[in-house]
């Protein structure tokens, strides 16, 4: 008897800590599973350690545009709001968009370039926190997305290429223009990716467009975005 009770003992402990490995390596696959650049459609929201790279965030945002399908957002400048559509032609830059709309990165960047009679350009800003925000969210570029017929009329909002060696003019999607100019910016067309349009707060863009500048362009008093809210 006391021998069969040592066997049970032993087959209760085997089989207890087998089970403990397979709810271990089963709850590292799901906490991985971005992270080795495998998306999982069931899965809506991603893991607070998720970080974007080169490598998965083509695939991540295709995901996240078959379960994200709002298109209008706000942004809430110090000189008013600006209502922006975003395109569902260009998937993948309207979901940048959303996603960091989402994660409150807009939240206290600048209108860092401005050119009256041209364009107006957010999304970036001198202070060490938007920094850390990016490094968080990671650190990736998205194609030029141009064969849709869109152009740089005024009011449409487009996606410069990152600064960084770059010969295909991949865009940086961090930061974003809108075109004042009311005649466009079509000689823009073909290099960069057009992903929405202001459909109100033409105003308060032709407002910003007006302020005074340094030789960089930067706007002498700061002007700051500081929220994006996703409408619908």
């Amino acid at each position: 008897m006391r021998l069969i009770y040592i066997i049970i003992t032993f087959a209760l402990i085997f089989s207890c800590n087998e089970k403990d490995k397979v709810n271990i390596n089963t709850t590292l696959k799901k906490k991985n599973a971005y992270n080795s650049n495998k998306i999982i459609k069931e899965i809506p929201e991603i893991t607070a350690d998720f970080i974007l790279n080169e490598k998965n965030s083509m695939d991540f945002f295709l995901e996240y545009d078959k379960i994200h399908k709002e298109n209008v957002v706000e942004l809430d400048t110090d000189m008013g709001k600006i209502e922006i559509t975003l395109f569902n032609e260009t998937k993948f830059h309207r979901s940048n968009f959303l996603y960091l709309s989402k994660k409150n990165y807009f939240k206290s960047t600048q209108f860092y370039r401005v050119i009256n009679d041209f364009i107006i350009q957010g999304g970036n800003s001198d202070n060490r926190k938007i920094s850390k925000k990016r490094k968080k969210i990671g650190k990736y570029l998205l194609p030029v997305d141009n064969n849709h017929g869109f152009k740089h009329s005024r009011g449409m909002v487009s996606m410069p290429s990152s600064i960084i060696k770059n010969p295909h003019k991949l865009a940086s999607p961090y930061e974003f223009f809108i075109v004042q100019n009311k005649s466009g910016a079509h000689f823009l067309d073909g290099d960069y990716t057009i992903f929405g349009k202001v459909t109100k707060g033409m105003d308060i863009v032709d407002r910003i467009a007006a302020v005074d500048t340094d030789n960089m362009d930067w706007p002498i008093s700061n002007i700051f975005i500081n929220n994006v809210k996703v409408i619908k």
